[in-house]
């Protein structure tokens, strides 16, 4: 590549005050030789975000401020596009960390496979035993069912791409970010792409360090959240749904099942015929299978010591439950409404 196309960087920002100024550091020291600026979409923050905000603008002309006074992230995304000039566009978020090359390799990425959009591996990271204990589950395939840019996969075609590195004709084309869908934004406006003939590509090259929620109850609103939002693009988009999605529910089914058959078993144990009590026992044991299998997979994952496997074993009780709830409700009644409480303080 002989030319370098300036990019713009769009960031929703959203009480990140503890991450913002490193997440925007890694951004303006990019690796790169083309032009670059860098537009955060503030929403409504109750920390001292926009305060963040508004110092590191007024020490570099490359930094952008646009109000977004909704505080949605897809919202924040739009206004953030239609303030940027540059031909490529580079979704990043106050969670992550881009390594030196990012710039460079996506947008190499993005002519040399002909895509329009291009998305790498969330290599998630944590500066406390537990959020190290979520990141570890992040990277499981045993938390997330194994997607691409949570756990790897070689490079190619994708359905979704993590952040996203676009050309700004793609949006010319196929429209902004859809405003109504609060979370799985990502999803839907793959979706357009891809039905407009465009290529969606996943480069395991491209690797962002991403901090996780930092605490369990923060992590369990996530995942109820964007469990809601899933179910909800299952209701909308019948080439949303995967097998993968309905095994949760199933789960949440069986470990609920199993707890009320542990409630009701010393009342009804007596009173059952042999076979209907070997079934109750069988449901009573679900719960405890479950959590085995957490333990299990706490103890084969990356975290970096016995405390954190531990840990990481509660984590995936924490994404797993949660989401399926949501999910459900998300495909049964939809998902208007629904925020990350995790996040909205």
């Amino acid at each position: 590549m002989t030319d370098f196309p300036g990019v713009s960087y769009v960031m929703p920002v959203l009480n990140e005050a503890e991450y913002l100024e490193e997440a925007v550091q890694s951004i303006l020291s990019q690796d790169y030789e083309g032009d670059k600026e860098l537009v955060l979409a503030l929403g409504p923050s109750s920390d001292d975000t926009n305060a963040v905000a508004a110092r590191i603008a007024s020490q570099d002309s490359r930094i952008v401020l646009v109000e977004n006074p909704k505080g949605r992230t897809p919202s924040g995304l739009n206004l953030a596009i239609g303030k940027s000039t540059h031909p490529i566009i580079m979704r990043v978020d106050a969670h992550s960390e881009l390594p030196p090359e990012y710039t460079q390799r996506g947008v190499q990425t993005l002519f040399r496979v002909g895509a329009h959009d291009v998305g790498g591996l969330m290599d998630a990271k944590g500066k406390t035993p537990v959020q190290r204990a979520i990141a570890a589950a992040y990277h499981s395939k045993f938390g997330f069912g194994g997607p691409a840019y949570h756990s790897g996969a070689p490079e190619g075609e994708a359905e979704s791409a993590y952040l996203g590195i676009f050309r700004r004709e793609v949006f010319e084309t196929v429209g902004l970010y859809n405003e109504d869908m609060w979370r799985a934004q990502d999803w839907e406006l793959c979706m357009r792409i891809r039905q407009a003939g465009f290529k969606v590509w996943f480069d395991p090259e491209l690797k962002v360090g991403y901090y996780p929620r930092d605490n369990f109850r923060a992590l369990i609103r996530q995942s109820y959240a964007s469990g809601t939002w899933r179910g909800e693009i299952a209701r909308r988009y019948p080439e949303g749904k995967s097998l993968r999605h309905d095994l949760p529910p199933l789960l949440l089914l069986g470990v609920t099942t199993g707890v009320l058959a542990t409630a009701v078993a010393p009342v009804l144990k007596g009173r059952l015929p042999k076979i209907a009590r070997l079934g109750l026992n069988l449901l009573q044991a679900a719960p405890l299978v479950y959590a085995g299998a957490t333990v299990a997979a706490g103890m084969s994952s990356k975290a970096e010591n016995l405390n954190e496997k531990l840990l990481a074993s509660i984590a995936f009780q924490n994404i797993h439950l949660p989401w399926a709830a949501g999910y459900l409700k998300g495909r049964l009644f939809g998902a208007a409404g629904t925020l990350d409480r995790g996040r909205v303080k």
